[in-house]
């Protein structure tokens, strides 16, 4: 049943009843609360990645308009730490996009770390520490041939399905399977080479 708050009601809902309501009633006052709630943290952490005001603050409008698609096909459960992670993959890609070189941020080790089973890598306080398996990460991932890293990033960090992998590079099934399978025991056996070496 639909139902219709005013702007003051709305303002008292939380993150979960908001997207709630907005999913029942497509009114967009509710990501309009979500913005005035979290502007302040997406544009940091904008800054952080892209250091650059005016590139930041397109990028905080991008994120916000892209919400009101992105709320209804997504299931959200915690809304603060969805939206750091939305926030952190576009950067990561504008930078990607923008210098066209490969860029590593700390979505694809928390990706790709547990499928590789660095357990020496898991429970990393320091931010060295952690900064230096990023970069060992990104070393390893550009000594894979083409097709496995092409493979590899599409599945693990940007999480394309095998058939979307397939629309977007031409390979079959059977070979995506395949440079991925591969792929994943050879950035296991670099990062551990990179790591003893």
């Amino acid at each position: 049943m639909q139902l219709k708050l005013n702007q003051s009601e709305l303002k008292l809902l939380s993150d979960i009843e908001l997207i709630a309501h907005y999913k029942l009633n497509s009114d967009n006052v509710c990501v309009g609360i979500l913005y005035e709630r979290y502007t302040v943290l997406v544009f940091g952490v904008c800054m952080k990645y892209l250091k650059d005001e005016d590139e930041s603050k397109d990028a905080v409008m991008h994120i916000f308009e892209k919400l009101l698609s992105d709320l209804i096909k997504h299931e959200v459960a915690n809304f603060k730490s969805w939206l750091f992670s939305v926030t952190r993959n576009h950067c990561l890609m504008a930078i990607r996009k923008e210098k066209g070189i490969y860029v590593i941020g700390g979505e694809a080790a928390e990706i790709i770390t547990p499928i590789m089973e660095f357990k020496q890598y898991a429970h990393q306080e320091n931010e060295v520490q952690k900064e230096g398996t990023l970069q060992q990460l990104e070393k390893a991932l550009l000594e894979l041939n083409k097709e496995q890293r092409v493979c590899v990033d599409l599945f693990y960090l940007k999480e394309k399905c095998y058939q979307e992998i397939s629309d977007t590079t031409g390979y079959t099934l059977n070979q995506i399977k395949s440079f991925i399978q591969n792929g994943k025991r050879n950035l296991k056996n670099n990062m551990l080479a990179l790591a003893n070496g």
